[in-house]
Parts: C-alpha cells; structure tokens; sequence
C-alpha cells in the first residue's frame, strides 16, 4: 500500500518530534528521512500509519542521541512513592533554549519521555513501550528532565545578560533559527507612545512573528543597561534614542518593550557586550559576575 500522501501529511509532526529530542534541526530532518525509507522497505501491515511513524521516528532519535551518550545514565528502578501532580501539567514549548542549555545534563530517555508528554501530549503508557520500559518509570523520567529544564543549576543558566546579547547577535546576523531559540512561545513585543511616534510596531505577538521582525535587524543597537537591567539601545549620534527593554525567565525571552520617553532613556547607560558564540547557547556558560 502507498502510505507516501499520509506520511507527508504527518511530516511536520515527526520533524517537530525529532528537532525536539535532538535539538538539531537538520538531523531531525535525516532522523524522518530514515523513517520514511524504514516505511518503504517494510512489509508488516501497518494498523496506525502515525503511531508506527512515531514510533519509528523516536526510536530512531533515541540510537542517534545514544551514541553520543556511551555510558548509560538513566537507568533505574521506579519507586513506589507517590506521584507528584506537577508531573501531569504539560509544559509544551518551554522547551526552548532553557533545554539546549541543559542538553548535556538530560539523558536520552529523559529527553523522550518529557518532549513527548511535555510537548506532544502523549500518554506515559505509549512512552513506556516506546523505552521499553513502565509507565511509572515514564513518568519519573520525564519528571525528572522537567525538573532539570524548568530549575536548571545555577552554573547552566544563562543570565539575563548573556540572553540579551545572545538574542541582539542573532538578530544582527539574521540567525532566524537561534532567535526562535531564544524567544517563549508566547512572546510579545510593546512600544510606550514615545518610542510609537518613532515609528517603532505598537505590538507584535508570537515567537515567529518576533523572530521575524528582528531577523537581520538592530544593526545600530547597542548594548546598555537600563538601571540594573540588560538592555540594548538604538543611538544617534550617541545619543540613546530608543531602548530595547527585555523581560527574562527561565533563559527565555518573555516579553520586548520599545521605550523611548524621556524618564527611561535618561537611566540607558552603555556598556560592554557578553560575547556568545553558537557553542556557548548550548552549553553551559562560564560563571561570570555580570
């Protein structure tokens, strides 16, 4: 049977699957072209063509993430305490950068138990035959990774600094796909009247759209502070003439005000840049004192 139109129709969902658990993009790409050539060579009939290409597709990112992890490190017993009820709460997209940032620290199985409740909102019984393993042990894994994701160590998070200029170099270098990294799903992006009358947007809402607002824009933007908080700022002639004001949690960014009333600008104090390359948003920073 030619399965070809319904995989198309399920690709994205395994792509998203697969770039989830592997924070990679382009090998999540390989990961559902394997899928698809696995799909082609089997002769078993197939009952659920999405549950088989699920399937398929995580254990295949589970071989990939495995080789790059030699020595197993979430192997254990379930115990028989009770469940905590946080773990029933999906996170769905907080998998952001707060997990590229933990990667490290998130064994394979632990990445596939949370990204497929947390995110796809599948259940631990389906997981658990995926892991070759209990619906118990399931749930303590993913467990276990959110705790780590949502409360990372303090030597894993990125501080509020480092996001900012992460966030404005992307921008710069029109690195669309670290932007998205970097941004909440639910993001959104304000202006005060001053910075309006400017010309800046008065409102832009959702990752994408944020992403793509700022993708090859801030050429002229600086870095500053805006009292105690890192900021960036658009000079002229030396002069702070509007100020990119960041709210940050969890190593995301939540929220961009544009401010260009007088009262803030007069607090824009420049200073020295965290300087970020792409190894370091997904890996643990250095301490620094900023």
């Amino acid at each position: 049977m030619d399965h070809t139109q319904q995989f198309q129709a399920e690709r994205p969902r395994l792509v998203a699957i697969a770039t989830r658990v592997l924070a990679d993009h382009a090998e999540a790409e390989d990961v559902v072209q394997q899928a698809w050539i696995r799909l082609h060579q089997t002769e078993a009939e197939i009952q659920n063509l999405p549950a088989w290409l699920t399937t398929v597709t995580t254990r295949l990112c589970l071989d990939k993430l495995r080789s790059k992890t030699p020595v197993p490190v979430d192997d254990f017993e379930a115990d028989e305490s009770p469940n905590d009820p946080a773990d029933d709460v999906a996170l769905a997209d907080t998998v952001g950068l707060a997990l590229h940032v933990v990667l490290d620290r998130l064994s394979p199985r632990e990445r596939v138990a949370f990204v497929l409740h947390d995110s796809f909102g599948v259940e631990f019984q389906t997981i658990a035959k995926l892991l070759d393993t209990t619906s118990a042990t399931a749930r303590k894994l993913a467990s276990r990774a959110r705790a780590k994701v949502t409360q990372p160590h303090s030597e894993d998070q990125l501080t509020d600094r480092q996001v900012v200029d992460a966030f404005m170099a992307a921008a710069k270098n029109g690195d669309f796909e670290r932007l998205l990294q970097l941004l909440a799903p639910d993001v959104g992006v304000t202006a005060d009247d001053a910075a309006i009358l400017l010309g800046t947007p008065s409102s832009i809402r959702g990752r994408e759209a944020t992403a793509t607002f700022f993708n090859g824009s801030a050429q002229a933007a600086l870095p500053v502070f805006i009292g105690e908080r890192p900021a960036s700022a658009w000079f002229h002639r030396g002069t702070p003439k509007v100020a990119f004001d960041f709210d940050i949690r969890c190593g995301l960014v939540q929220a961009i005000t544009f401010r260009a009333s007088a009262d803030v600008l007069e607090r824009v104090v420049r200073r020295r840049a965290d300087t970020l390359t792409a190894e370091a948003v997904t890996s643990p920073p250095p301490h620094s004192s900023s």
